[in-house]
């Protein structure tokens, strides 16, 4: 006997530890404007070919089925959930929210463009519509000192009225970006994605259009993520994680076994 069911077992172990990670931070993010659930991906490791199926069992018959043993799984990944979260009214003129594909676009502070499904901006010193951590949104729009009514298009035009003036004038407008594997954002902290190889290059432009979903101001993006399925799933992966140590405490006594009997 050998230990190979102990390494089954451990890379069970390792599997179900990654996914209960896995399973925390979306518990931990379930009041995270914009928040979009993970899900870990699972794939066998290598097989070991004992007799391949179609081997000679004799001179004139074949194996209808080989001995392939496995030896663990491997956890491949962590995709994301992009399902529309619920949009809570707020009031907030500066509260926007994506109802649809597309992320907002920040200029970060290295220089890179950073996606986020957080509409949950404010106003800079300097009148610029910002994210909390004071980074601008793209393109730069900057509201005038004094502006009232500010008003955000389904399209993302921002308009406001300029004190000494009765006319409505327009501000910019706020562009967002689509991908064709959205999936494969690299995801970096903060409520911020950055583009990947994965996941295509940006397809930036106006909101509710081309594929983009339309801005709705004044109301924010919940979680996606139901505390219900994710306790669930806690419980599943647990006990699959107890099968497990229960395997390897099997496999010892049986080796114990045979070391004490042979």
């Amino acid at each position: 006997m050998t230990t190979a069911a102990m390494h089954v077992a451990r890379t069970g172990l390792d599997a179900q530890s990654s996914r209960m990670r896995v399973i925390a931070n979306n518990l931990a993010n379930v009041n995270t404007t914009g928040f979009k659930r993970d899900r870990a991906a699972f794939e066998t490791m290598t097989y070991q070919a004992i007799r391949a199926p179609g081997a000679n069992s004799s001179a004139d018959d074949k194996y209808a089925i080989g001995l392939s043993l496995g030896t663990g799984v491997a956890m491949m990944g962590t995709a994301k959930i992009d399902t529309q979260g619920t949009l809570n009214t707020t009031g907030n003129s500066l509260d926007l929210a994506i109802e649809g594909n597309g992320f907002f676009q920040i200029l970060m502070p290295d220089g890179r463009t950073g996606y986020t499904r957080d509409g949950n901006f404010n106003l800079s010193a300097e009148g610029k519509i910002v994210t909390n951590d004071g980074m601008p949104v793209q393109p730069e729009i900057t509201v005038p000192e004094g502006a009232q009514s500010i008003a955000i298009g389904a399209d993302g035009t921002v308009t406001a009225q300029v004190a000494g003036s009765t006319d409505v004038q327009t501000l910019g407008q706020i562009e967002t970006a689509r991908f064709i594997n959205p999936a494969g954002l690299e995801p970096i902290g903060n409520n911020m994605l950055v583009e990947s190889p994965a996941s295509g290059t940006p397809q930036a432009g106006a909101a509710n259009l081309d594929g983009r979903g339309a801005i709705r101001q004044g109301s924010l993006e919940t979680s996606n993520v139901n505390v219900v399925e994710e306790l669930v799933d806690m419980i599943e992966t647990q006990r699959a994680y107890e099968v497990n140590s229960k395997m390897i405490s099997a496999t010892d006594e049986m080796l114990r076994y045979v070391n004490q009997q042979l």
